[in-house]
């Protein structure tokens, strides 16, 4: 059912709003970004009349939020499990050169994405490889572009890799294992074909080795383990001993000094007192003065008899009682207690590790199975919700802090978007641009597959890939259902390879290319511009191969 001709001007009006806020959230006469512009473009719909309420709160896919909600949690109990860690490390474990180092960021960020969908890849993983390429004296732009289009590839290949891929496998009711077996063959090939147009690309800025003092060339450095975590990197840590004040510096160096003087004026004479310049004295030191209060010091008197040949003199100096444990740490060995309670730290340290082991562990097999269930043709958004309500609960801890990282302003996103591409979709001009297009784009043929692909990725670049998903999906679909039950399900699968692919041709086409542009300009000490014309330049002809190729793969499941 269509309305009049105000009723239509008036939904036009609504989803020109939510497109403008959706593409360019930061415009400058209403700079309130994509959620609110979503929720704007909603309101609309329904102040206009051109949706009902009722109709409006209908609109709301529920399975698609649940799907989203349950792999943000998912991500996060994996991110704290330092999944992402490992990745990152995987990346530079004895890497052969700059050539090799790209070709695994695409591999890496490309199966990263089809398990833990591409947004969460390139937060995670942008800053990390900006530092490796920094480090190495390496142009970052390459790696950025490697993990971005390589992400937006590696996500086609699942359902939970992308926020379309999750409306596809939804309204489609395919299968995860269908949906895997159809696409993922074209993902493998699209990533390599990506890294060697990459390759070609940049073969000359990775060609220029970083010069060493020696002259020699240096390949990539392997990033210390306990220097990458998640995105987030730790600073330069500090020798223990240089936190220590500079009083209690002279506390451990005097009695050494004194130790010495007696030591080369006393002849023959037997010293009891055993020397403290092995370092482990120094350290059962440094742990004494940190266990002992500094807040009170007693001063104390003591006289030092000097015995030389000529007879015997005396002389008096002060000394405090942190200078006093001092030499007693020389001259007693370490009492009972002090090794029990050495070893209860020890013993607490190898529980906390056990715990930390058998928690990760967990988190890895629970996800593991969920991926199983999947596989196996379980509803997809209770087998996720399930699996993130099963992590809160082993967690043992209030849930509060894991749920704060989820990302309610997409979820909101979502729900204001379907209910205003609903409302667009009842004036009737979607179908009337698709009524023109459809003889044409029929998937029996090649021709069809071709300009089916081509209307799919210009709008998914002008309108963004989720909207293009819910206004052409299922008419598509019903367009290739009247060829056979098979062509419809082919139909799907063209839909989420071209509409996914289509993010890299533009960097405004996919949130993970803004992803990977934002994390690398803020990064702290390794920030970089990756800019619109540059991401341009890659993105057209590797889009363009990248689709082509992908194309004649799905087609001929």
């Amino acid at each position: 059912m269509y309305y009049g001709t105000s009723k239509v001007v008036l939904g036009c009006v609504a989803f020109g709003i939510f497109w403008v806020l959706a593409v360019f959230p930061t415009v400058p006469f209403m700079p309130v970004g994509r959620t609110a512009g979503s929720l704007l473009g909603a309101m609309l719909m329904v102040l206009f009349r051109v949706i009902s309420p009722e109709d409006a709160y209908a609109a709301i896919d529920l399975p698609i939020i649940g799907l989203l909600f349950g792999t943000m949690v998912v991500s996060i109990f994996l991110e704290r499990a330092d999944m992402f860690k490992y990745l990152g490390n995987l990346l530079s474990w004895k890497s052969r050169g700059s050539k090799d180092l790209l070709f695994r960021v695409c591999i890496v960020s490309a199966i990263a994405s089809a398990l833990f969908t591409n947004d969460t890849c390139c937060v995670v993983l942008t800053e990390f490889i900006l530092k490796v390429a920094r480090q190495n004296n390496l142009p970052p732009q390459p790696f950025l572009l490697a993990l971005a289009t390589s992400s937006n590839i590696g996500s086609a290949a699942t359902p939970i890799g992308n926020p379309q891929n999750l409306v596809i496998a939804v309204e489609s009711g395919i299968s995860f294992g269908q949906f895997l077996l159809g696409v993922f063959p074209a993902m493998i090939v699209g990533v390599l074909t990506n890294a060697a147009i990459l390759l070609c690309y940049f073969w000359k800025y990775l060609s220029v080795e970083k010069d060493q003092e020696g002259g020699q060339p240096a390949g990539p450095e392997v990033v210390a383990d306990d220097e990458v975590t998640s995105h987030r990197f730790t600073p330069a840590r500090m020798s223990h001993v240089s936190s220590l004040n500079p009083d209690d510096m002279d506390c451990i160096s005097e009695p050494i000094i004194r130790s010495n003087s007696v030591r080369s004026t006393s002849g023959n004479e037997n010293l009891r007192s055993r020397s403290v310049n092995s370092e482990a004295d120094i350290q059962l030191a440094i742990k004494s003065l940190r266990a002992s209060s500094m807040s009170h010091e007693m001063v104390e008197v003591s006289t030092v008899t000097d015995r030389r040949d000529e007879g015997a003199s005396s002389r008096k100096f002060t000394r405090t009682a942190s200078q006093q444990r001092s030499v007693i740490i020389e001259d007693t060995p370490p009492s009972p207690d002090s090794i029990n309670g050495e070893k209860e730290k020890e013993d607490e340290v190898v529980e906390k590790k056990w715990r930390v082991f058998v928690w990760k562990t967990a988190v890895y097999l629970i996800t593991l199975g969920m991926l199983i269930a999947l596989l196996m043709g379980l509803n997809m958004s209770w087998t996720a919700i399930t699996a993130a309500l099963v992590l809160l609960a082993l967690d043992f801890t209030d849930a509060q802090a894991c749920l704060e990282k989820v990302s309610y302003s997409l979820l909101i996103f979502f729900c204001g978007m379907f209910i205003t591409v609903d409302g667009f979709n009842k004036t009737g001009i979607p179908n009337t641009l698709w009524e023109l297009v459809e003889p044409y784009s029929r998937i029996d043929s090649a021709k069809g597959v071709a300009l089916l692909a081509v209307v799919i990725l210009i709008l998914s670049n002008v309108a963004s890939n989720v909207p293009t998903v819910l206004l052409l999906g299922t008419r598509v679909a019903a367009s290739a259902a009247a060829i056979s039950h098979d062509s419809e399900r082919k139909a799907w699968l063209i839909l989420a390879w071209v509409s996914t692919v289509a993010g890299n041709l533009t960097l405004l086409g996919s949130a993970a290319n803004l992803i990977v542009c934002e994390q690398a300009r803020r990064a702290q000490f390794f920030g970089y511009n990756l800019s619109f014309w540059s991401h341009l330049r890659f993105g057209v002809p590797s889009t363009i191969v990248v689709t082509a190729i992908g194309l004649l793969i799905v087609t001929s499941y």
